[in-house]
């Protein structure tokens, strides 16, 4: 190999060389750059995904309160309701809240009819419902007249129905059966009916009774009796009870409720929180039960509860006092702890709650019929019935709205249940 060839070879082998060193530098630079991008991608995300997840769950955490329990609540029929009652006036309002006779609307004793001056009665009050007694119900095509006018009546005034309501349990209080000329069969006392252990006898006579309301117009039954008749001296509640065991008594409400509803009659449970145990009548004066909340809770709130949970839309509220519990005699009806402590907030109900009449001795021997129905809403009931002066009533209702004594905010929480049950029929 001459001088030159050597030359050439070096010359050749030195550039190998450099080519060999560049692609190390070259490899060792992609194994470095790859380290680094590894220790990026696995160490320092690591420190930052804490910070990451926090906020994620910070924003599920401040998103699930926000969502999951406006899903829980949402009650399309309420929102109706709510929106219905915001375009009423306070007075229609405040009329909604109270359950009258035709007699004490009109101003005629026993009236029978529901005419021109019906019409303008209720115009200017409204009612949310009308309970109609013996003396108003003469013969099948007038009681039929009569109510199919006051269905038009409410729809062209407030656009919403109106409560249609009658005693008929059956038995000693029925106002269409006692009358032969509805030609209707007395299903007789719920005694009776209890007696014979089957609530299928209860669902019958609920049906049965369902069957001729709603045929004369009726919509609403002041029935079924929920007191357990504890006290054999008892003389107001007596044969009107199924008996005197809670449990048999729930079972025979539930199943004449459902035999009522499923004719369009809705039943109004009465009369809490029982009145089965008392001695005295609430119709002449005060009646108390000595009875603890414990108590009460194992005996005569069972029915009431059985109902609550069967989808009662209506608990009439007595006027028992029950000073064990509430730690005075203020009847039940005017007791916030009876009302919303024990019937909303311990039975979990949130229909409406309505009063026995208002016109008993109960509440007439210690309270003007304004204080009284104040007093009442003041407590958490939705309707008043039969204030011994309607218009006294309304009046002091309306004063103590505009005087703050009772919000307009509380008068439209009862006024939108009064008109979810209404949207129901």
């Amino acid at each position: 190999m001459n001088q030159e060839e050597r030359r050439e070879k070096r010359k050749k082998d030195t550039q190998s060389a450099i080519i060999v060193v560049a692609v190390f530098f070259v490899v060792l630079a992609v194994l470095i750059g790859g380290i680094v991008f590894a220790v990026h991608k696995f160490v320092k995300p690591g420190v930052n995904k804490p910070e990451k997840n926090t906020e994620s769950v910070t924003t599920e955490a401040t998103e699930e309160p926000e969502t999951t329990p406006v899903t829980e609540v949402s009650d399309p029929l309420m929102d109706q309701a709510m929106q219905i009652a915001a375009g009423m006036t306070l007075e229609q309002k405040v009329a909604q809240m109270f359950m009258i006779t035709p007699d004490a609307l009109t101003g005629v004793d026993g009236a029978t009819m529901a005419g021109d001056s019906t019409k303008a009665a209720y115009t200017q009050y409204p009612v949310g419902g009308l309970i109609y007694m013996a003396k108003n119900l003469t013969g099948t095509d007038q009681t039929t007249q009569m109510l199919t006018n006051m269905k038009s009546y409410s729809q062209e005034i407030v656009g919403i129905p109106v409560f249609l309501g009658v005693d008929e349990e059956g038995g000693t209080v029925a106002r269409i059966a006692s009358n032969s000329a509805f030609g209707v069969t007395d299903v007789g006392n719920m005694s009776d009916v209890g007696a014979t252990g089957d609530s299928q006898n209860a669902y019958n006579a609920g049906s049965t009774i369902g069957t001729y309301l709603n045929t004369l117009g009726f919509n609403m039954d002041f029935a079924p009796v929920a007191d357990v008749l504890t006290n054999p001296d008892n003389t107001v509640i007596k044969d009107r009870s199924f008996g005197s065991d809670s449990q048999l008594v729930a079972d025979m409400v539930c199943a004449e409720m459902q035999g009522l509803n499923e004719h369009q009659i809705l039943s109004v449970v009465k009369h809490f929180p029982g009145q089965g145990a008392t001695a005295g009548d609430s119709h002449d004066g005060a009646v108390s039960t000595d009875k603890s909340l414990d108590d009460l809770l194992a005996n005569e709130l069972v029915p009431f509860q059985q109902a609550v949970n069967s989808g009662a839309s209506f608990v009439m509220v007595g006027h028992i006092s029950a000073p064990a519990v509430t730690g005075d005699d203020t009847p039940a009806s005017l007791s916030s702890v009876m009302v919303t402590d024990v019937l909303r907030n311990q039975l979990g109900f949130h229909g409406v709650v309505i009063t026995d009449a208002m016109n008993m001795g109960a509440i007439t021997g210690t309270y003007s019929s304004a204080d009284a129905a104040v007093a009442a809403i003041q407590a958490g009931v939705d309707m008043i019935l039969m204030p011994e002066d309607f218009q006294s009533a309304y009046q002091g209702v309306m004063d103590a709205v505009t005087g703050g004594t009772i919000t307009e905010d509380r008068i439209n929480e009862s006024v939108a249940r009064i008109i979810k049950v209404k949207l129901t029929m």
